[in-house]
């Protein structure tokens, strides 16, 4: 077997030690040869590095862990490159919670205007590193838990020819807690599941060869599932938890403004943390911490699917995939979490057909905000990204989306470089000195 190299861009991440888990777990499978972590800070880069280690040599696991600052270095030879990749870093997470909440719109990581204002500042970097991909490791898989995953999965697979499976643990999580619930193994069971990153439905659970999806319905319900129940009876699905922001708009904004701290001010404290306890000599092991830092599950979605393309596995698999056809209210080329079969090759969306009544024109509408989203990103097109904005369903109107606008791209001035001074801009002035009124 050819010997395996891993780079991991983001390698400082609170994660890392999620992915270096499952490596061990599944080094008898994917006997990785080298880790080659990158990231644009030190400090973070050799704590993580450092605990890397330990974790490696306590398992008896012989993979050696490398670091660079140096982010063509990293990805040179590697079979798989795994982003997890924060621009502007948990500050300017808070500035997306933030801001949204005070022209009255929820602030939230991915959904929304701070969904949006992460993808601006993201896509340009992830192509960068896509480029790279493809010069240097031209055979490489992009292996993606950057957020909004989606977006990025649609950038990369339309401005680029670098493979990439965009990940979200979500899926993964819902769909074996709705099992769990029912009290199903998950071999037993078929879950048909449909929709965009973070905008997605549980619409056909079979067990056994049964239709069993309204007893799933109702083992969600009693396990207090973030959604109205009497909804799910109507939808006659299971909506993702993130859905809650759009059927319960007024519930999670209030919840919102009356929180003491937003998601990213508590993210940051445990972090903090995290780090500090990443940095003690004696840990060789991920602390029981990370579990409230989120994202339990990366390390299950990514290794299954490096899993299933080194072995050709054909495995069933929730992925953000371009839609070739398996949703027809969308472009074949639209970016869509469905699930798939994965082998060698790379992701093969199962054909859904047609949405839903019910659901198509809530996932028409994201995805035409998610595509201008996409191209103001490539372009610094000031003109489509307010044309973004106003296609999102949760922001209310014109008068609302310039200032908004404005005030985000202002906020995060340094990570936009692309809409600096660029000649499409509102009435031909440079976007920065456009102040909210």
């Amino acid at each position: 077997m050819r010997p395996i190299k891993i780079a991991v861009i983001g390698g400082g991440s609170s994660y890392t030690p999620e992915l270096i888990d499952g490596l061990i777990r599944h080094h008898d499978q994917l006997p990785v040869d080298e880790l080659a972590l990158m990231d644009v800070d030190p400090e973070r880069l050799e704590i993580l590095a450092g605990l890397s280690r330990r974790m490696f040599a306590k398992a008896g696991v012989p993979t050696r862990v490398t670091t660079t600052g140096d982010r063509r270095q990293a990805i040179a030879g590697a079979a798989f490159v795994c982003t997890l990749v924060r621009v502007g870093g948990m500050d300017a997470r808070i500035r997306d919670e933030r801001i949204p909440l005070k022209y009255g719109i929820i602030g939230q990581e991915t959904t929304g205007p701070g969904g949006f204002a992460k993808a601006l500042r993201t896509i340009p970097v992830l192509l960068d590193i896509a480029r790279d991909v493809v010069e240097l490791a031209p055979d490489a898989w992009i292996i993606n838990y950057t957020n909004p995953s989606g977006l990025i999965t649609e950038a990369v697979t339309r401005f680029s020819e670098a493979r990439i499976i965009g990940l979200c643990a979500g899926p993964f999580i819902w769909t074996r807690s709705v099992l769990h619930a029912m009290g199903v193994p998950p071999e037993r069971a078929n879950v048909d599941y449909v929709g965009l990153n973070h905008l997605s439905w549980i619409i056909r659970v079979i067990v056994d060869g049964e239709d069993r999806t309204d007893d799933a319905i109702e083992a969600a319900i009693a396990a207090g599932w973030r959604i109205d129940g009497d909804l799910m009876r109507s939808l006659r699905a299971i909506p993702c938890p993130y859905l809650s922001y759009y059927y319960h708009r007024e519930r999670m904004l209030e919840q919102m403004r009356t929180a003491p701290q937003t998601r990213g001010e508590q993210v940051k404290t445990i972090e903090a943390e995290l780090m500090r306890m990443y940095a003690d000599p004696t840990l060789a092991e991920k602390p029981e911490l990370l579990k409230q830092r989120g994202g339990g599950g990366y390390s299950d979605v990514a290794l299954a699917a490096m899993l299933a393309i080194w072995h050709n596995r054909g495995e069933r698999q929730y992925v953000n995939v371009p839609n070739r056809g398996a949703i027809r209210d969308l472009p074949d080329d639209a970016v869509v979490e469905v699930a798939c079969m994965v082998d060698r090759l790379g992701p093969h969306p199962i054909v859904v057909g047609e949405l839903p009544p019910a659901m198509r024109g809530l996932v028409c509408a994201v995805k035409a905000y998610e595509q201008l989203t996409v191209e103001a990103a490539v372009t610094g097109s000031y003109r489509l990204a307010l044309q973004a904005l106003l296609a999102h369903p949760l922001v209310p109107s014109y008068e609302v989306a310039v200032p908004l606008l404005n005030e985000l791209l202002a906020a995060h001035r340094e990570y936009l470089p692309q809409f600096d001074g660029g000649a499409d801009t509102r009435d031909g002035a440079n976007v920065f000195s456009l102040t909210s009124s």
